[in-house]
């Protein structure tokens, strides 16, 4: 099976309730759609997930999200400086940074950094006959390549993006908290405002459900069978 997640942002222990649900198997694999890190709610663990992360060897397609990638950011520009210098740094704007810096080493810092740096902006998929595209923000055909700041922002296009996809594929993105889409309610695959969203044409799945704020679910999808578990 295949299980998309989506917006974790520093919440373990709803990561972990998800895994409860689905128990992956070793013939599983989960397809997480970045923003890992940041915000949490009143329980942020940034290490805990990134470790939570890593045990699921060769079965984790992570796909880079824009605070992962600010946070890369953050911890290149820090260490790259002197002591005199970093004292002048503006504090990173978010709470991973500082709660990683007390648990981990400059060294391992800076591997998470890299391994962030090194995610992919979008994946391509086939599965069950079907074409498969996965991003943070929004896709694009896999011949157009667009800058990051296109799959990890989304642009000006993104409400054509949501109701009318990309041709021939399935996309699946986080990024936008569904609760904030002012669109039609029974677009909702569950709960409205505070589940996963489709469009009318069954080609985008946004599955942000707010993570990362007190009132907010983790989502997970399983692409085979359609079916959706929540965390809050």
């Amino acid at each position: 099976m295949h299980y998309v997640i989506g917006d974790i942002h520093n919440e373990l222990h709803k990561l972990i309730s998800i895994f409860e649900q689905i128990e992956l198997s070793p013939n599983d694999e989960l397809i997480v759609l970045g923003d890992v890190f940041d915000r949490g709610a009143d329980k942020p663990d940034p290490v805990g997930v990134y470790f939570e992360l890593c045990k699921i060897q060769g079965k984790c397609i992570w796909v880079r999200g824009n605070h992962d990638q600010w946070l890369a950011d953050y911890i290149k520009d820090y260490y790259s400086k002197s002591e005199r210098k970093r004292q002048k740094l503006q504090p990173y704007w978010y709470n991973s940074f500082e709660l990683m810096k007390k648990r981990l080493t400059p060294v391992d810092m800076l591997n998470i950094a890299d391994l962030i740096l090194g995610l992919p902006l979008q994946v391509e998929k086939e599965i069950n006959g079907k074409s498969y595209l996965f991003a943070h923000a929004m896709t694009s055909y896999p011949s157009v390549k667009e800058k990051a700041t296109f799959y990890l922002m989304g642009n000006y296009d993104y409400d054509s993006f949501l109701f009318d996809g990309i041709d021939g594929y399935i996309s699946m993105c986080g990024h936008t908290p569904t609760e904030n889409l002012p669109f039609r309610n029974d677009l909702y695959l569950d709960t409205a405002k505070s589940s996963i969203w489709c469009n009318e044409r069954k080609n985008v799945y946004l599955l942000d459900c707010g993570c990362g704020f007190s009132t907010g679910k983790l989502a997970c999808l399983c692409i085979e069978t359609g079916e959706r578990y929540y965390a809050s």
